[in-house]
């Protein structure tokens, strides 16, 4: 058996040092904590991406930035890169109405993960990526994209 595979989107960054005190976020804080713990233990081999750290430039607190970036080397966690079938797949996520055009970087994130095969992604984005809405769209878009490819393969052999 394997190690599953993990995306982690900007949000699991920005929450293992969360700062608010209420404790709906102190909560995803340890659940953001306890992904990180597993990670460690070797229960998911985790990957992120460009789009992921060029989101964390947007983090206003100098000292929390630095933390955030630091995760990464310190959990291994390795880069996908990014390609024309990443591009193109998250473009089609819009297209479909899976993901809103505001949301192009939400979008990317999905693609990067579905082009490199991943298990899954883990995000605490529930406006845009951890919907259920959003995960069916994604889903449909990604069985058509398949069964495209699939016909291709197919006419291809003959």
């Amino acid at each position: 058996m394997s190690i599953p595979r993990v995306y982690l989107e900007t949000t699991m960054f920005s929450f293992y040092y969360e700062k608010r005190e209420d404790p709906h976020y102190q909560e995803l804080k340890a659940q953001t904590r306890q992904v990180f713990d597993m990670i460690k233990a070797g229960k998911f081999e985790p990957y992120t991406s460009t789009f992921a750290t060029d989101e964390m430039e947007n983090e206003k607190d100098p000292e929390k930035l630095e933390n955030m970036r630091q995760l990464i080397p310190e959990f291994g966690i390795r880069f996908l890169d990014i390609t024309p079938e990443v591009d193109r797949l998250a473009t089609l996520y819009i297209k479909e109405e899976a993901v809103t055009a505001l949301s192009e970087t939400d979008a990317a994130h999905i693609a990067i993960t579905a082009v490199n095969g991943l298990d899954f992604i883990v995000s605490l984005n529930f406006g845009h990526i951890a919907r259920a809405w959003t995960i069916e769209r994604v889903r449909r878009v990604n069985i058509r994209r398949i069964i495209k490819a699939l016909a291709y393969t197919n006419q291809r052999r003959y």
